[in-house]
């Protein structure tokens, strides 16, 4: 299976990486100063120590043929342009598998592709990309779930599975894979509102009278959400969310509070913005949330400025 890789960041990066040590026909679509970094190979340090990973990366005007599958792991901001960059990697039979935060970017492929091609997916990785261009993966949890976006267990998917399933990541083929992507949007609209806000780690967050309980309400708010989509999130998954928001000393943040802090750019329309907008569709009051949007507004027009 030839596989196009949109995106070597933190997301594409690291799991294209992987797919490449399995032995996948694997090419990193990325701008010319990316291919520059990784023409000596791409950096991956994590737990497991520091590794250099051959890779063979294409640009976008020189794109020319069909693949198999294409996966989409680029930031939110930079999806239009990447969706129609790809129209030469896109034939009749080709699997469009996204790995973006939120929803709104299966409406934007689905509208250029066509939605048998766009299939359901998410990752999770605590990764960022260091300023020499290396991955650095802070946590060894990394995982992926795809799926149908109807829920089928098509042959194609199943075979698609057995492609991915490859060291470096725990693989899921979900049997409702809409829903775990709501449920992953709610996760990180929740640490994202909370670290944005307090502008600290969740540590700080929890050790100051009223954290706690100002981290638990913006979970419920999110999750509110949710349900009223007609996703509710089980007690597994908001226990996960509860003890890793309120984990005492925990030096975790969210990728948006870092890319914020780090003047970069970031998903605060897609991740907040967008969970706002369907708040406001289907009743359900966010104030936190949408302070914490708000907040990323005004930084954003003062950075600008």
């Amino acid at each position: 299976m030839k596989i196009l890789v949109a995106g070597a960041g933190a997301t594409g990066g690291y799991f294209g990486s992987r797919l490449v040590q399995a032995g996948r026909d694997v090419t990193f679509l990325v701008r010319p100063r990316r291919a520059a970094e990784l023409s000596g190979g791409l950096r991956l340090i994590g737990p497991e120590g520091e590794q250099t990973i051959p890779v063979r990366t294409v640009t976008a005007e020189k794109l020319d043929a069909p693949f198999d599958l294409v996966i989409v792991a680029v930031k939110a901001g930079a999806l239009e342009t990447v969706a129609e960059q790809l129209a030469p990697a896109v034939g009749p039979d080709t699997m469009i598998l996204p790995f973006l935060n939120g929803m709104s970017h299966l409406d934007v492929l689905t509208a250029r592709y066509g939605k048998d091609r766009v299939l359901g997916g998410l990752v999770k990785v605590v990764a960022t990309v260091a300023e020499d261009g290396s991955i650095r993966q802070m946590n060894p949890l990394a995982t992926m779930s795809i799926g149908e976006q109807s829920g089928e267990r098509t042959a194609r998917v199943e075979e698609l599975f057995r492609e991915l399933d490859v060291p470096g990541y725990k693989l899921t083929l979900a049997d409702d894979i809409m829903a775990a992507m709501w449920h992953k949007w709610v996760f990180i609209a929740a640490a994202g509102t909370t670290t944005c806000l307090m502008r600290g780690p969740v540590g700080d967050i929890v050790a100051s009278d009223g954290g706690e309980g100002f981290v638990l309400a913006a979970i419920a708010e999110a999750e509110a959400v949710a349900a009223a989509a007609g996703h509710p999130v089980p007690e597994r998954e908001h226990g996960l969310s509860v003890r890793m928001l309120t984990e005492p000393g925990s030096s975790f943040t969210s990728s948006l509070y870092r890319d914020v802090t780090a003047g970069l750019p970031h998903e605060g329309e897609h991740i907040l913005g967008q969970l706002v907008a369907r708040a406001d569709a289907l009743g359900v009051n966010v104030p936190l949330t949408r302070l914490a949007l708000l907040q990323l507004r005004v930084h954003g027009r003062r950075t600008r400025g």
